[in-house]
This record gives C-alpha cells, structure tokens and sequence, in this order.
C-alpha cells in the first residue's frame, strides 16, 4: 500500500435502522473523517430509496470535510437478515423485508425446516432465507439482495455480489463457499441470489457515484460484512479470545474464535470475519427489561445509590417475559425478579447484577463448546456508560474491560477493508 499514516485509505459505509454512517480510515486504523445522515422517521428505514438517499448524504458529508484522493477500498455492511427484490433494471421493486420482520407464508417457514440440516441459522420464520423465498416469489421480482449488497450496487459495483456475513442467514455455506442444493429444495431459485465473497475481499474497481466523489480509479470495492460483525471490528477487537458485549436493549456477546461454533440449541452461530469466526449469542434480558422496570429518567438518581462492593446476591434473572435465547435456549425460561428489596436502588442494584451474571453465563457457555478463553472484554452500547455496572461486571468475569476504540459500525466496516489490502485473494 501506498499512502501516509493520516491519509484516508479505508471507506466504511453503515446503514442501520437509524440512518447512514461513512467513516474514513488511516494505515493505522485510525478515524480521519466520519459522517451520519440520520432517518427522518421510522418510515424512511424501511424504504430502500431512503437507504439510498442517506448513504449518498453522509458519503458526500464526509467527501466535502475529508479528502478521498488515497482511498484504496471501500465496503458497506447493513443489518443482517434485511432482503429486498430487485427488477430486470436493478432497481427496487418496493418490496423489502426487514431483519425482524416474519416471512409472512408459513408454507416457505415449513419447507425450510424439511429441507434444511440440522444447526442451519436459516430455520425459523426470522431466517432471511424466508424472506428471501417469499419476495422471489412476488411479481417483478428477478433477483434478490441483502440490504448490503443493493447499497454497493448503488454506489457504483458492477456486479450482484453479497459477503458471507449477510448470506449466512439466507443459507449460505461457509464450509463449501456455495448455495448449497437444499434451499433450492427448499423454494428458492438460486439464480435469484448473488454471487457470495469472503468478508472484506476485492470484488470489482471502483466506479459510477465514488469516483463523481473523489475516490482515485485505483480504488476497489470490498465485499461487506453485517452491523453486529462490523461493531465488533469498530472496538478493536482483533485477536482470538477478544470479546466484546453489547449492552443494548439486549446483552450481545461476540467473542473472537479460532474455530466455529453452532449450537442452536443455545442460540449459538457462528460468522467468519477475515481470520477468525465471531462466535455469540443474545440473551433477552437488557436495557428493555430496564426501562420498563426502572425507567431512563431514574438511572443516574439510583446508580449514585448503589455501593457495587457489598453484592446482594439475589439471584436475580431479569427478563420482562418468559422466554431466553442464550445462554438458555428455553421459550418458557421464567424470569426471577422476587424477592423485590423494598429499596429502589437495591432493586435496580440486584438487576443489575443479574445481567452481570447472564453475560458471565454465556462466555462460561461459549467456552464450554470450545471456544478461547477471554483474552480482552470490550463493551458497547447504553449500559456501557453505567460505572457502578461496570464494577460489577468486572468482578464477575474476572477480567477488566478495555476502552473501545470505536463504536460506530461504519469504521468497523472500513477496518475490514484495511485488512484485506495488502492481500486481495486472503
């Protein structure tokens, strides 16, 4: 690679629920430039013209603040299990499915289960396979692309390329690289799908809307990634047994293995991300059970209450209904919030160190199936900024938890890139 540190090589694009991201990378893997172009409203992330129009906005922020004259590659990674269809003109035909939405015909959600292995991440009405069959199957429809994959084309690509982040889910197989024969099986026309890459490989030169920006002819675009593997790459997280927990509405672990794990008997899957494979699962419990027990409005008045070195001990399972994913894989797992101190604090203190025990749970449960020990925790999200849970979380993994280089998904997204530069075929 030919560049100074300080100059922008890496372009990482995110598209979420709540708008576009672009972030400007160095050789270092340092932040030169970033940009947002937030949604309007809950409306505009579902349309695909809206993920347009905003990626364009914040590419052309950050185009007018920073310079890409000496970008080498660029990727985008969107979140994971959002399908839409395209026309012979690959153009949107108006029908998108989103990441939570459920395929709406139980027939595809059945055939699948017939048709695929056991431990596919593709089962259930939430797999994006589902979606995917079902929007093949509507008028217009000739080909089919994760949410990721159509901002790419948009953006300049020649070709319908997808990465195997966001295939996973739409039943890519990532020990023989291919569609594999039973999603045909199953109800999907594969020719409908798009070529799948390695996350972060070289797919094409830079053309069309980068280069009216600024970007050099030398510059290639990179097969992307999903938001959850993009966050974990924005922290810094990049050796095996790194970990990162995401405090958000739900309790997100991803650790850093050097062998896959698939356990959906625990809500275990597993991503490969360059040279390792992101193993993790996500509990229920949260930031929502939080806010619906405590409310946002108290959280700084009880937090100054707690003394987070006397533990209470409560055995506490915070959940808002029954039903876990991970570390338990149970419907019905019931939650445990009594006996309830008369104390807010203390009630919110044993909250608290109920999720500290989930998250201690679930690394317990991914080492158990054969993943690292930890090495390094990071920590993303809301519950990130909590002190008083952070001592607590502390002492129960037994471990001290490192700052996060960055949290925005965009520039997790533009590390990939980095990575893959100086070998286009790894």
């Amino acid at each position: 690679m030919s560049a100074n540190n300080g100059q922008a090589v890496a372009l990482g694009i995110d598209i979420g629920t709540s708008g576009a991201r672009a972030a400007a990378i160095d050789l270092k893997g340092n932040s030169v430039g970033f940009a947002s172009a937030p949604f309007s409203s809950p409306e505009e992330s579902r349309q695909a013209a809206w993920w347009w129009n905003r990626v364009a906005e914040a590419v052309e922020r950050l185009a007018q603040k920073t310079d890409l004259g000496s970008i080498q590659g660029v990727a985008v990674d969107g979140t994971s299990g959002t399908v839409l269809s395209l026309d012979h003109a690959d153009e949107p035909t108006g029908q998108v499915l989103m990441y939570n939405d459920p395929c709406p015909d139980g027939a595809i959600v059945d055939s699948i289960a017939k048709n695929a292995p056991a431990g596919s991440t593709a089962v259930g009405a939430n797999s994006g396979l589902a979606r995917a069959i079902h929007l093949s199957r509507q008028d217009g429809a000739r080909s089919i692309v994760h949410q990721a994959d159509w901002i790419l084309m948009k953006l300049g690509c020649p070709e319908r390329v997808s990465d195997e982040n966001n295939a996973l889910k739409t039943g890519f197989d990532l020990e023989t690289e291919c569609w594999p024969d039973w999603i045909e099986a199953a109800g999907m026309d594969v020719s409908k799908l798009p070529v799948v890459y390695r996350a972060g490989m070289k797919v094409a030169p830079v053309e069309g809307h980068l280069r009216n920006i600024g970007l050099p002819a030398s510059a290639w675009f990179h097969a992307g990634t999903t938001d959850g593997c993009a966050s974990f790459l924005a922290t810094g997280a990049s050796a095996i047994g790194d970990a990162v927990t995401a405090l958000g509405s739900t309790i997100v672990l991803k650790l850093a293995s050097d062998a896959p794990i698939n356990a959906p008997e625990y809500g275990i899957y597993s991503h490969r991300v360059g040279r390792f494979w992101l193993v993790g699962g996500a509990s229920n419990s949260g930031g929502n059970v939080v806010r619906a027990l405590i409310g946002d409005e108290r959280l700084d008045e009880l937090t100054e209450k707690i003394d987070p070195t006397r533990k209470l001990d409560l055995d506490f399972y915070p959940l808002l209904r029954p039903g876990e994913r991970f570390p338990f894989n149970d419907p019905q797992y019931p939650p445990r919030l009594t006996p309830r101190p008369a104390d807010d604090s203390e009630f919110f203190q044993a909250i608290l160190e109920g999720m500290a025990e989930i998250e201690r749970l679930g690394y317990q449960r991914l080492r158990e199936l054969g993943a690292p020990a930890l090495a390094s925790l990071r920590t993303v999200g809301g519950g990130a900024r909590n002190p008083v849970w952070t001592t607590m979380r502390v002492r129960a993994m037994g471990i001290d938890t490192l700052a996060a280089k960055s949290v925005e998904a965009a520039v997790g997204t533009a590390a990939l890139v980095l990575a893959r530069l100086d070998n286009a075929s790894a």
